[in-house]
Protein backbone atom coordinates (compact mmCIF):
# COMPACT_ATOMS: atom_id res chain seq x y z
CA UNK A 1 0.00 0.00 0.00
CA UNK A 2 1.28 3.44 -0.90
CA UNK A 3 1.06 5.89 1.96
CA UNK A 4 2.07 9.52 2.27
CA UNK A 5 4.19 10.68 5.17
CA UNK A 6 5.05 14.27 5.83
CA UNK A 7 8.56 15.37 4.74
CA UNK A 8 10.98 16.90 7.22
CA UNK A 9 9.62 19.83 9.26
CA UNK A 10 9.88 23.28 7.75
CA UNK A 11 10.16 26.79 9.08
CA UNK A 12 7.17 27.96 11.07
CA UNK A 13 4.70 30.04 9.10
CA UNK A 14 2.05 29.30 6.50
CA UNK A 15 3.10 28.87 2.88
CA UNK A 16 -0.41 29.54 1.52
CA UNK A 17 -3.12 31.47 3.35
CA UNK A 18 -6.77 31.53 2.25
CA UNK A 19 -8.86 34.03 4.17
CA UNK A 20 -12.63 34.43 3.81
CA UNK A 21 -12.62 33.64 0.08
CA UNK A 22 -15.87 33.64 -1.92
CA UNK A 23 -16.34 32.77 -5.58
CA UNK A 24 -19.49 33.62 -7.53
CA UNK A 25 -20.51 33.27 -11.18
CA UNK A 26 -23.38 35.65 -11.81
CA UNK A 27 -26.04 34.81 -9.22
CA UNK A 28 -24.50 31.42 -8.40
CA UNK A 29 -22.35 31.19 -5.29
CA UNK A 30 -19.84 28.35 -5.78
CA UNK A 31 -17.58 28.81 -2.76
CA UNK A 32 -18.13 30.77 0.43
CA UNK A 33 -16.15 31.66 3.53
CA UNK A 34 -13.06 29.59 2.72
CA UNK A 35 -10.33 29.82 5.35
CA UNK A 36 -7.24 27.68 5.09
CA UNK A 37 -3.59 27.70 6.13
CA UNK A 38 -1.17 25.40 4.29
CA UNK A 39 2.45 24.70 5.20
CA UNK A 40 5.02 24.12 2.49
CA UNK A 41 5.39 20.46 1.58
CA UNK A 42 1.88 19.36 2.57
CA UNK A 43 -0.07 16.95 0.34
CA UNK A 44 -3.71 18.02 0.45
CA UNK A 45 -6.39 15.85 -1.11
CA UNK A 46 -9.74 17.50 -1.90
CA UNK A 47 -12.95 15.48 -1.89
CA UNK A 48 -16.64 16.25 -2.10
CA UNK A 49 -19.69 15.90 -4.31
CA UNK A 50 -19.52 16.82 -7.99
CA UNK A 51 -20.02 20.54 -8.57
CA UNK A 52 -19.11 21.61 -5.03
CA UNK A 53 -16.22 23.86 -6.11
CA UNK A 54 -13.12 21.69 -5.76
CA UNK A 55 -11.85 22.43 -9.27
CA UNK A 56 -12.85 26.08 -8.85
CA UNK A 57 -10.63 26.21 -5.78
CA UNK A 58 -7.71 24.83 -7.81
CA UNK A 59 -8.25 27.50 -10.45
CA UNK A 60 -8.19 30.18 -7.75
CA UNK A 61 -4.85 28.83 -6.54
CA UNK A 62 -3.50 28.68 -10.07
CA UNK A 63 -4.45 32.29 -10.76
CA UNK A 64 -2.44 33.67 -7.83
CA UNK A 65 0.98 33.22 -9.39
CA UNK A 66 1.03 31.19 -12.59
CA UNK A 67 4.81 30.87 -12.93
CA UNK A 68 5.25 29.08 -9.60
CA UNK A 69 2.59 26.40 -10.11
CA UNK A 70 2.30 23.27 -12.20
CA UNK A 71 -1.06 21.73 -13.03
CA UNK A 72 -2.16 18.31 -14.28
CA UNK A 73 -5.72 17.60 -15.39
CA UNK A 74 -7.52 14.36 -16.20
CA UNK A 75 -7.41 15.36 -19.88
CA UNK A 76 -3.85 15.75 -21.00
CA UNK A 77 -2.64 18.92 -22.72
CA UNK A 78 -0.01 17.67 -25.13
CA UNK A 79 1.16 18.75 -28.57
CA UNK A 80 0.34 15.78 -30.84
CA UNK A 81 2.92 16.83 -33.49
CA UNK A 82 5.79 16.93 -30.99
CA UNK A 83 7.74 14.00 -29.58
CA UNK A 84 7.63 13.14 -25.89
CA UNK A 85 10.97 14.88 -25.39
CA UNK A 86 9.92 18.05 -27.20
CA UNK A 87 6.55 18.12 -25.39
CA UNK A 88 8.47 18.60 -22.15
CA UNK A 89 11.34 20.76 -23.48
CA UNK A 90 8.88 23.26 -24.95
CA UNK A 91 7.99 24.26 -21.39
CA UNK A 92 11.47 25.78 -21.16
CA UNK A 93 11.56 27.07 -24.73
CA UNK A 94 8.39 29.16 -24.74
CA UNK A 95 9.29 31.43 -21.77
CA UNK A 96 12.83 31.98 -23.06
CA UNK A 97 11.87 32.69 -26.68
CA UNK A 98 8.52 34.44 -26.56
CA UNK A 99 8.69 35.63 -30.17
CA UNK A 100 9.55 32.37 -31.93
CA UNK A 101 8.68 29.88 -29.21
CA UNK A 102 11.85 27.95 -30.01
CA UNK A 103 15.44 27.82 -28.88
CA UNK A 104 18.51 27.05 -30.96
CA UNK A 105 22.03 25.74 -30.48
CA UNK A 106 23.33 25.26 -26.95
CA UNK A 107 20.17 26.68 -25.37
CA UNK A 108 18.01 24.09 -27.14
CA UNK A 109 20.35 21.27 -26.20
CA UNK A 110 20.23 22.37 -22.58
CA UNK A 111 16.41 22.43 -22.59
CA UNK A 112 16.26 18.94 -24.13
CA UNK A 113 18.79 17.59 -21.63
CA UNK A 114 16.73 18.92 -18.71
CA UNK A 115 13.58 17.44 -20.25
CA UNK A 116 15.28 14.06 -20.67
CA UNK A 117 16.24 14.02 -16.98
CA UNK A 118 12.64 14.71 -15.91
CA UNK A 119 11.28 12.07 -18.30
CA UNK A 120 13.72 9.54 -16.91
CA UNK A 121 12.41 10.27 -13.40
CA UNK A 122 8.80 9.64 -14.42
CA UNK A 123 9.67 6.41 -16.23
CA UNK A 124 9.59 7.62 -19.83
CA UNK A 125 13.30 7.58 -20.55
CA UNK A 126 12.72 4.84 -23.12
CA UNK A 127 10.02 6.81 -24.99
CA UNK A 128 11.71 10.14 -25.78
CA UNK A 129 11.16 9.84 -29.53
CA UNK A 130 7.58 8.57 -29.38
CA UNK A 131 4.53 10.74 -30.07
CA UNK A 132 1.55 11.15 -27.72
CA UNK A 133 -0.69 8.99 -29.91
CA UNK A 134 1.73 6.10 -29.38
CA UNK A 135 1.48 6.26 -25.57
CA UNK A 136 -0.84 4.36 -23.26
CA UNK A 137 -3.06 6.22 -20.80
CA UNK A 138 -0.59 5.73 -17.97
CA UNK A 139 2.31 6.91 -20.12
CA UNK A 140 0.36 10.02 -21.17
CA UNK A 141 -0.24 10.81 -17.50
CA UNK A 142 3.47 10.46 -16.79
CA UNK A 143 4.12 12.86 -19.68
CA UNK A 144 1.66 15.37 -18.21
CA UNK A 145 3.42 15.21 -14.84
CA UNK A 146 6.80 15.72 -16.54
CA UNK A 147 5.41 18.79 -18.33
CA UNK A 148 4.46 20.27 -14.96
CA UNK A 149 7.71 19.38 -13.20
CA UNK A 150 9.98 20.84 -15.91
CA UNK A 151 8.91 24.31 -14.77
CA UNK A 152 10.21 23.54 -11.26
CA UNK A 153 7.00 24.60 -9.53
CA UNK A 154 6.68 24.98 -5.79
CA UNK A 155 3.01 23.96 -5.93
CA UNK A 156 1.53 21.09 -7.96
CA UNK A 157 -2.21 21.12 -8.68
CA UNK A 158 -3.82 17.82 -9.71
CA UNK A 159 -7.44 17.75 -10.90
CA UNK A 160 -8.56 14.10 -10.88
CA UNK A 161 -5.36 13.07 -12.66
CA UNK A 162 -5.93 9.33 -12.37
CA UNK A 163 -9.68 9.12 -12.89
CA UNK A 164 -9.42 7.69 -16.41
CA UNK A 165 -6.77 5.06 -15.63
CA UNK A 166 -7.21 1.36 -14.99
CA UNK A 167 -6.80 0.30 -11.31
CA UNK A 168 -3.40 -1.34 -11.83
CA UNK A 169 -1.97 1.65 -13.67
CA UNK A 170 -3.52 4.00 -11.11
CA UNK A 171 -1.71 2.19 -8.30
CA UNK A 172 1.60 2.55 -10.16
CA UNK A 173 0.92 6.28 -10.62
CA UNK A 174 0.21 6.62 -6.89
CA UNK A 175 3.65 5.23 -6.14
CA UNK A 176 5.29 7.53 -8.70
CA UNK A 177 3.52 10.62 -7.39
CA UNK A 178 4.52 9.95 -3.78
CA UNK A 179 8.12 9.28 -4.84
CA UNK A 180 8.29 12.58 -6.74
CA UNK A 181 6.60 14.44 -3.88
CA UNK A 182 9.19 13.21 -1.38
CA UNK A 183 12.02 14.03 -3.77
CA UNK A 184 10.89 17.52 -4.84
CA UNK A 185 9.27 18.68 -1.55
CA UNK A 186 6.38 20.13 -3.56
CA UNK A 187 3.18 21.37 -1.95
CA UNK A 188 0.42 19.31 -3.61
CA UNK A 189 -3.33 19.90 -3.97
CA UNK A 190 -5.15 16.96 -5.55
CA UNK A 191 -8.86 16.73 -6.38
CA UNK A 192 -10.28 13.22 -6.36
CA UNK A 193 -13.72 11.60 -6.30
CA UNK A 194 -12.18 8.47 -4.80
CA UNK A 195 -12.14 8.91 -1.03
CA UNK A 196 -9.89 5.89 -0.49
CA UNK A 197 -7.38 7.52 -2.87
CA UNK A 198 -7.62 10.75 -0.93
CA UNK A 199 -6.88 9.01 2.37
CA UNK A 200 -4.04 6.84 1.07
CA UNK A 201 -2.16 9.63 -0.76
CA UNK A 202 -2.68 12.78 1.26
CA UNK A 203 -1.28 14.03 4.53
CA UNK A 204 -4.38 16.19 4.88
CA UNK A 205 -7.94 15.64 3.63
CA UNK A 206 -10.10 18.67 2.81
CA UNK A 207 -13.82 17.95 2.45
CA UNK A 208 -15.88 20.43 0.41
CA UNK A 209 -19.62 20.49 1.06
CA UNK A 210 -22.61 22.82 1.17
CA UNK A 211 -23.75 23.45 4.71
CA UNK A 212 -26.57 25.83 3.78
CA UNK A 213 -29.23 24.92 1.22
CA UNK A 214 -32.29 26.96 0.29
CA UNK A 215 -34.68 24.94 -1.92
CA UNK A 216 -36.18 28.17 -3.21
CA UNK A 217 -32.76 29.62 -4.13
CA UNK A 218 -30.43 26.67 -4.85
CA UNK A 219 -27.61 28.93 -6.04
CA UNK A 220 -27.67 31.28 -3.07
CA UNK A 221 -25.09 29.42 -1.01
CA UNK A 222 -21.74 27.89 -1.86
CA UNK A 223 -19.59 25.08 -0.56
CA UNK A 224 -17.15 25.39 2.31
CA UNK A 225 -14.36 23.26 3.71
CA UNK A 226 -16.44 21.40 6.25
CA UNK A 227 -13.78 18.93 7.39
CA UNK A 228 -10.00 19.37 7.52
CA UNK A 229 -8.57 16.03 8.58
CA UNK A 230 -4.85 15.48 9.25
CA UNK A 231 -3.81 12.06 7.99
CA UNK A 232 -0.42 11.74 9.67
CA UNK A 233 -1.85 10.52 12.95
CA UNK A 234 -2.61 6.92 13.90
CA UNK A 235 -5.15 4.82 12.00
CA UNK A 236 -7.66 4.84 14.87
CA UNK A 237 -7.88 8.63 14.71
CA UNK A 238 -8.31 8.42 10.94
CA UNK A 239 -11.14 5.90 11.29
CA UNK A 240 -12.84 8.14 13.84
CA UNK A 241 -12.65 11.05 11.41
CA UNK A 242 -14.10 8.91 8.62
CA UNK A 243 -16.99 7.82 10.81
CA UNK A 244 -17.76 11.48 11.53
CA UNK A 245 -18.24 12.30 7.84
CA UNK A 246 -21.83 12.68 6.59
CA UNK A 247 -23.25 9.61 4.86
CA UNK A 248 -23.53 11.35 1.46
CA UNK A 249 -19.76 11.94 1.53
CA UNK A 250 -18.48 8.78 3.21
CA UNK A 251 -20.78 6.37 1.38
CA UNK A 252 -18.16 5.35 -1.19
CA UNK A 253 -15.23 5.08 1.22
CA UNK A 254 -13.68 1.63 1.34
CA UNK A 255 -14.10 -0.10 4.73
CA UNK A 256 -10.39 -0.97 4.85
CA UNK A 257 -9.65 2.55 6.00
Amino acid sequence: EHRATQPAARAVGAFIEVKNVWQEYGDQVVLERLNLSINEGEFCTLVGASGCGKSTFLRLLLGQERASRGVVFQRYSVFPHLSVLDNVAIGLELPRSKLLGRLFGAAKRDAREQAAVILQKVGLGHALDKYPSQLSGGMQQRLAIAQALIMKPRVLLLDEPFGALDPGIRKDMHGLLLELWHETKLTVFMVTHDLSEGFSLGTRLLVFDKTRIDPHAPNAFGARITYDIPLNSDRRATRAAVEALPAHIAGNLQPAL
